[in-house]
């Protein structure tokens, strides 16, 4: 990393990326949300790369990917095509994203319990969906006590 992260400013990045590289997050993408999660105005990738000593190219392709996990907002710069990034603020449609594919996975579930001849089989995928159903009311159940805490901005 350059020098223009303080020693605590890295290691926080470091350890989102320690945390978010289990899921599936590539460890540059990873690095990068811990980083734009510091910086209270969006960034260019110039910066990005020299921050974290990454290729032009590596910036944005792990910027384009935090865009589609809704991680990551893209900003433009008046009068440029400069593309800038920041940790997008719409909590809720990293959470909605996840609650399609919850709703996804129940229905592919039920689909194959009913095309089994297994009964011990049907009955571990019928166990599978119903989780995953209560698992997105639980998100959902959380997300409106969220809203209703929330302070208006």
């Amino acid at each position: 990393m350059s020098n223009k992260l303080h020693k605590d400013e890295q290691r926080f990045v470091e350890d989102v990326a320690r945390l978010l590289v289990p899921w599936g997050v590539p460890p540059i993408a990873a690095r990068l949300y811990g980083h734009l999660l510091l910086r209270s105005r969006p960034v260019s990738l110039d910066q990005i790369t020299e921050d974290l000593g990454i290729s032009k190219s590596s910036a944005s392709v792990a910027a384009r990917l935090l865009e589609t996990y809704t991680l990551a907002r893209r900003h433009t710069e008046l009068g440029t095509k400069r593309a800038l990034y920041a940790v997008a603020d719409d909590y809720e449609a990293m959470i909605q994203q996840q609650n399609r594919l919850l709703d996804a996975l129940a229905e592919q579930l039920n689909a194959g319990a009913g095309i089994v001849s297994s009964k011990e089989v049907d009955a571990r995928l019928e166990e599978m969906a119903e989780f995953y159903r209560v698992m997105r009311g639980a998100m959902e159940d959380a997300m409106s006590r969220w809203k209703r805490s929330r302070r208006p901005r």
